[in-house]
């Protein structure tokens, strides 16, 4: 069982963030299953919960290769508690806003962005400048729409929400997108020394925060009060 008095709740609250995205609850009340294909990231996430927890390993869908991990437990206070701060059973398309403490949204935003979010870069063809995307999908739009609204609030940046079809689903797919200033303040603040994280996002993050900003406020993307601290 799960000792929520013996975990640090910045590390507490990005488990959360990564249960709310690669993880989910069973419908029987008292499984918890978080999958990721970083397996020694889910050994570091058992650990630091105080679990002793086999990590199994599982297919996609329909294909056979089991290239994915999973750390399954059985906890119903734990279970109980995601319950009460928003966590659901098939939260695929139902997850909402989640009851996160504020202090620690940076930390929880870290894990949902370890979970679905993606931290993108690519030449642009016309200028040959270096360009940078922070973005987070899910196909539940109540959550997406929450987090979007937290995290401009937070950290004083705008960003832009997409919908696109899914290939595979019927229902639509939802993406946050932030751009290079954005990007570069929240993962200023959330990637921090020591911090709970994937070791690649977080050495992409760096990378990221470490190129020149070639433009101040492109699209008005900096709310008011946004500090872009460093020019590189």
């Amino acid at each position: 069982m799960v000792d929520l008095s013996k975990v640090k709740p910045e590390y507490l609250w990005y488990i959360i963030g990564f249960i709310a995205t690669d993880g989910n609850l069973s419908k029987d009340g008292r499984h918890i299953n978080i999958t990721s294909k970083d397996r020694d990231h889910l050994f570091l996430l058992r650990d630091t919960l105080g679990l002793q927890s086999k990590i199994g390993r599982k297919g996609s869908g329909s294909q056979q290769e089991k290239k994915y991990s999973q750390l399954q437990f059985s906890d119903v206070k734990f279970y109980r508690y995601l319950e009460s701060i928003g966590i659901c059973a098939g939260k695929s398309l139902t997850l909402g806003r989640v009851e996160v403490n504020w202090a620690y949204f940076p930390d929880f935003l870290r894990g949902v962005i370890d979970g679905d979010g993606c931290i993108c870069t690519w030449i642009h063809k016309s200028n040959t400048h270096r360009q940078w995307v922070l973005q987070v999908t899910s196909a539940a739009l109540v959550f997406i729409t929450w987090l979007k609204e937290s995290t401009e609030t937070y950290f004083r940046v705008r960003g832009k929400l997409h919908t696109y079809p899914s290939n595979s689903k019927r229902n639509a797919l939802y993406v946050i997108k932030f751009g290079k200033l954005a990007a570069k303040i929240i993962l200023k603040q959330i990637y921090y020394e020591n911090s709970l994280s994937l070791e690649r996002k977080m050495a992409k993050s760096k990378i990221c925060l470490q190129d020149v900003n070639r433009m101040v406020n492109y699209g008005h993307v900096l709310g008011p009060g946004a500090v872009t601290g460093s020019q590189n």
